[in-house]
């Protein structure tokens, strides 16, 4: 059990003050829109879509050097989408011959700032050919900038799907992920199907950034659409477990008729699962974010109630595959998105394990 402490909290604006979704994140491009603008990209992903759902086929050049890759990651968290996106990355590398060596670098979400700093500069300093991260906050898109306009470095951005406008021509070599947009509309469906109309709720975010914007303010500004759906409460977390019990417990003190609580990650979702026990307020409904082993244990114990569960594998085989093509001359999308599959806690294990062979088929093995 945590201990229910004091934590920062920030209290959204009424809903009827959000923007339209395509102005949630106004400075970027949706993953959808950006391909519709861009049919030559769009063939480009749609080819790699199949490509990553198909077997491997080596790479049809010969390397004169192994490639330098180097990897800072949020992975200190209880979701293991990063560590598993490592294991298929490299173990689709390996499956299509690509020489490589990678140097990787966990971090934990927005904190270690002089940790992430220092291991990004060295990726720059040792001139590595790939460079893969992720945009959330200012500061990474700060030294992102620094990195497209100063080094050859070919940059991934990873866990973002949504190209930065401003940045015109002068892009990373991929944007990579799971649509947060998209996986926050299944959702979103998912509670205008099963809870009233007019019903209240509250949001848990991520920490500041583009995760939260995407994943919660989407969802608010969705939900203002029908019925009347009212924002009782919104709170921005550390990304933590135990800031995601803080949270849930405010959230049910502020407003103890609340229907559910709209969760923006792994971490906070099961922080939020555990506070609802531990106040006997299960009736209250909470989704995961991701559907990674932990959720998925979470939702066999109904301790959750839903999730938007990422084919996790998807990501990493798509980057294996896009720096191949790399090598073989060939053209790379700049945008790559997974598939997501809701996941009840009313799914039988059968489902629920076909799930599992097909999002973890590389991470599991």
């Amino acid at each position: 059990m945590f201990k229910v402490a004091l934590i920062s909290v920030t209290l959204a604006v009424p809903t009827a003050t959000y923007a339209h979704t395509t102005q949630v994140l106004s400075g970027y491009w949706q993953y959808e829109e950006y391909l519709d603008a861009n049919p030559e990209q769009k063939e480009l992903t749609k080819d790699l879509i199949e490509t990553v759902r198909s077997k491997a086929v080596p790479i049809s050049v010969k390397q004169t050097k192994p490639l330098s890759i180097s990897v800072v990651y949020p992975g200190q968290q209880v979701s293991d989408y990063w560590v598993r996106n490592i294991k298929s990355f490299e173990s689709r590398l390996k499956e299509l011959g690509v020489n490589y060596e990678i140097k990787q670098v966990f971090t934990r979400p927005n904190l270690d700032v002089r940790q992430q700093s220092l291991s990004l500069l060295e990726a720059i300093q040792s001139k590595a050919d790939y460079l893969i991260f992720t945009l959330d906050t200012t500061r990474h898109r700060k030294f992102i900038e620094n990195v497209l306009s100063s080094t050859d470095t070919k940059l991934v951005l990873q866990n973002i799907t949504t190209p930065v406008r401003a940045w015109g021509e002068q892009k990373p070599f991929m944007y990579v992920g799971f649509d947060h947009i998209k996986g926050t509309r299944l959702l979103e469906s998912y509670y205008k199907k099963v809870v009233p109309g007019g019903s209240r709720y509250s949001v848990l975010y991520f920490s500041e950034g583009y995760v939260s914007d995407a994943r919660g303010d989407t969802f608010i500004e969705e939900m203002s659409h029908h019925d009347s759906y009212q924002l009782s409460s919104s709170f921005y977390t550390t990304a933590t477990r135990e800031s995601g019990y803080n949270a849930a417990i405010k959230a049910v003190e502020k407003d103890p008729k609340i229907s559910f609580i709209y969760a923006c990650s792994t971490d906070v979702a099961l922080g939020a699962a555990q506070a609802l026990k531990d106040i006997k307020r299960e009736d209250v409904l909470v989704n995961g974010w991701g559907g990674g082993s932990a959720e998925l244990e979470a939702l066999s114990k109904g301790e959750l109630d839903v999730t938007a569960m990422r084919m996790n594998d998807d990501t990493g085989v798509a980057l294996a595959e896009a720096i191949k093509w790399d090598l073989e001359g060939k053209k790379v999308p700049d945008v790559y998105s997974g598939d997501f599959e809701l996941v009840l806690k009313t799914d039988s294990p059968l489902k629920i394990e076909k799930l599992k062979q097909r999002a973890f088929r590389y991470s599991d093995n």
